[in-house]
């Protein structure tokens, strides 16, 4: 079985999506209420709630074949205090850097390495942090490539998110996981602009990783809704209009074909600051009925929580996205145990990474490299 480390864990929806073909060495998160949640659903085996700067290579156990990290995106999001890698959240990449290079220095190494963030990480500070990460994984003795993948092939979520994705450079990789050249469909222009800004040494060891598409997505974000949801209630008729009046007349122009549209029309609204025709900022509700969420963010990150409105002729109704909503555009199964405050399960899904994408890289890339390399318990065999 492959074994690996999860860093950054969260709630563990790397561990999901990997599913049970793989073992969880190690898992840590700074969080103890994630790490609470990761408790309930998998079990405390292996789990550290503590800093990653706190870590060392002596407190990761065995040999693992990958080391996935989801760290913290503030710092690189478009959103977020534009520090990179010098900011406090995101800079907590250097530290996790630190325990995989002290497993190289001992051989323990793993075979491949995940890094998943925000897109803007290949646009932060002109692209100089995309080259500095790509330049430490080189150090080490890696290989790189990345993709660009939309949960919303998946799930009804526009979630569009950056893995790095980088192995062993001794390893022989098989062709058929590497084109020859970027494709639209998982290398953005955003990567393909930060590949062109690296050194020439790290063309060298850049890999175009191949994908194949995924099957279309038939769920829809009304599947996703409840009309009696756990946790959230039903705003007044007085808090839809004031949601309504924050609505630019391109905003409510779609509400009023909504309510023309002679069925049941499931959306959601994001509140926004933009600024009015003098230039003035103001906070904006801005509503899309396009069968899609919005990208779910957590309040802490600078953002407001997602709302659902509901359209059914001339009454439109609005409420918060319940947390199990959250979960399922998360992917995650019904099964999984969500705290039980409001907030800590909204931040939970907002933090996670969507479970099915995980699963695509596992089934195409991550398990094939696998297959190909073999895993550290077969070669300790």
């Amino acid at each position: 079985m492959a074994g690996f480390y999860e860093f950054f864990a969260g709630g563990g929806m790397v561990r999901a999506g990997l599913g049970p073909g793989w073992s969880c060495v190690f898992a840590n998160d700074i969080d103890p209420i994630k790490g609470a949640s990761y408790k309930r659903n998998w079990g405390a085996a292996g789990l550290r709630v503590a800093d990653v700067a706190s870590l060392t290579a002596e407190d990761l156990p065995g040999t693992a074949d990958l080391a996935w990290a989801s760290f913290p995106c503030q710092d690189l999001s478009l959103a977020g205090s534009g520090g990179g890698l010098r900011g406090e959240r995101s800079g907590t990449f250097w530290p996790f850097w630190s325990t995989v290079e002290g497993l190289a220095t001992t051989g323990r190494a793993p075979s491949t390495v995940v890094l998943e963030n925000v897109c803007g990480a290949l646009t932060s500070h002109k692209g100089e942090d995309f080259a500095a990460i790509g330049g430490a994984i080189e150090g080490v003795g890696y290989r790189l490539g990345a993709v660009v993948i939309d949960a919303v092939h998946f799930v009804p979520q526009s979630r569009p998110r950056l893995f790095v994705i980088a192995v062993d450079r001794n390893q022989v990789i098989p062709d058929r996981l590497v084109a020859r050249e970027p494709d639209n469909r998982w290398h953005s222009r955003a990567l393909v602009e930060a590949y062109r800004r690296l050194p020439a040494r790290a063309h060298a060891n850049w890999l175009w990783w191949h994908l194949p598409t995924p099957p279309k997505r038939e769920a829809v974000l009304s599947d996703l809704i409840e009309e009696d949801p756990r946790g959230v209630k039903w705003h007044t008729a007085a808090e839809t209009r004031r949601l309504l009046k924050l609505m630019s007349p391109v905003n409510l122009a779609k509400v009023e074909a909504a309510k023309e549209a002679g069925h049941r029309v499931v959306g959601t609204v994001y509140k926004r600051t933009r600024p009015n025709e003098n230039g003035v900022s103001k906070q904006r509700a801005e509503v899309r009925f396009d069968g899609i969420a919005g990208c779910l963010r957590t309040p802490s990150g600078g953002s407001s929580r997602q709302t659902v409105m509901i359209v059914e002729g001339s009454n439109v109704r609005s409420r918060l996205l319940a947390p199990r909503e959250a979960a399922r555009l998360m992917g995650l199964p019904e099964d999984y145990k969500l705290p039980e405050k409001y907030n800590d399960a909204y931040h939970l899904a907002g933090d996670g990474v969507v479970v099915p994408v995980v699963r695509h890289l596992a089934e195409f890339i991550l398990e094939p490299l696998l297959a190909a390399f073999g895993t550290a318990e077969q070669k300790a065999a």
